[in-house]
């Protein structure tokens, strides 16, 4: 789904809303401040605040500046029977999440609910004080981003605590393997294979892949890109898969470039996501590397980066808003009826820009 900038910047101040991080009735930053923080026209910033100013989550105050309103509150405590939903992240405020938060946003307030938002910035301490708050405040229910997904998981008997409660709890994007919750998830290891079996048809037989390994979506998609290669006949060294943690991601695009140089018959980049992928073009750009003629790339997740930019990037859906309608009407369902609706896994689909040429 298409995004205008403005309604994108109006998704990140939501989110800083309603994480506390923008405050009641305190001031955001002015205009020209933002101007300058999201590199657009005032035109745009305007819209996105008189988005939200529409919406009861700002409020104008002539010479004195833009204040952070709690109207949507009196708006979704005007429902009967108000109930809280707690929504747990990794992240709010970048990439696809905003996207996620408004489609949940959205479909709570419709059915009158209210929504405690929560971030771990992908951090086991962080996650446990998030869930703690959660039962303390009595949420009805629990939608959870589960925190480095592929590592051992510390938290496991506190949620463990939530079922023995009667807590229903879905989680999105990925899954704690070791508890068999229920999930709404893309099927990572499609992605992954229709990432790198695209570059083959294009007859790319070199190839690498980056991936964060400490999260289960990169796990599997480099179970994809494994599995194309293998009914493909195509060969890699170990040496071709570059792995990261969200610790040193910044670092793995320097690897990758030292990588391109020491093996330049490599022509095809698999990148665990748009954010990876973006990244690598800047740098490749900055080397004198020409993308798609000289190397071509294919990211994930079809985010707002893909689109930016003098190459387009060649990428694999996510559908981030109607997940988040998905979950919200799928944790709605188990707190109102007491039982688990089934799981969701949606199906990738490839979506081909600029970032990919037949490899002659």
């Amino acid at each position: 789904m298409n995004q205008s900038k403005y309604q994108m910047i109006a998704d990140e101040l939501k989110s800083k809303i309603l994480s506390g991080e923008y405050e009641e009735n305190t001031t955001i930053p002015p205009e020209l401040q933002l101007q300058k923080d999201y590199q657009v026209s005032r035109h745009t910033i305007r819209q996105a605040i008189a988005l939200l100013a529409n919406e009861g989550f700002l409020r104008k105050e002539k010479g004195s500046g833009t204040y952070v309103d709690v109207k949507y509150k009196r708006t979704e405590s005007s429902y009967s029977g108000h109930k809280t939903i707690g929504v747990v992240t990794t992240y709010l405020s970048d990439y696809i999440f905003p996207s996620i938060i408004r489609g949940i946003e959205k479909k709570l307030r419709e059915k009158g609910y209210s929504l405690l938002l929560a971030s771990t910035n992908n951090d086991f301490q962080q996650e446990k004080e998030c869930i703690e708050k959660m039962i303390t405040q009595g949420v009805e229910g629990l939608i959870v981003e589960p925190t480095k997904s592929n590592q051992y998981n510390p938290n496991l008997a506190l949620y463990v605590r939530l079922r023995e409660q009667g807590i229903p709890m879905v989680m999105i994007n990925a899954v704690y393997e070791e508890i068999s919750a229920p999930f709404i998830c893309v099927d990572d290891v499609q992605s992954g294979f229709l990432a790198t079996e695209h570059l083959i048809k294009k007859k790319h037989k070199k190839l690498m892949l980056i991936t964060k390994i400490d999260d289960l979506q990169g796990k599997y998609r480099m179970k994809g890109f494994i599995k194309a290669c293998e009914q493909s006949g195509i060969q890699f060294a170990p040496e071709d898969i570059l792995t990261y943690e969200t610790e040193t991601r910044k670092q793995v695009v320097d690897q990758a470039l030292a990588r391109l140089k020491s093996e330049p018959q490599i022509t095809g980049i698999v990148c665990y996501n748009d954010q990876i992928a973006s990244s690598l073009l800047d740098r490749l750009s900055e080397k004198g590397i020409k993308v798609p003629d000289e190397l071509s790339v294919v990211g994930n997740d079809n985010s707002a980066l893909s689109k930016i930019g003098s190459v387009k990037l060649t990428t694999l859906n996510h559908p981030k808003e109607q997940l988040g309608l998905d979950s919200a009407n799928w944790i709605i369902e188990a707190v109102e009826e007491g039982r688990e609706p089934e799981n969701i896994l949606y199906t990738p689909t490839l979506i081909e820009r600029d970032s990919v040429k037949e490899h002659e």
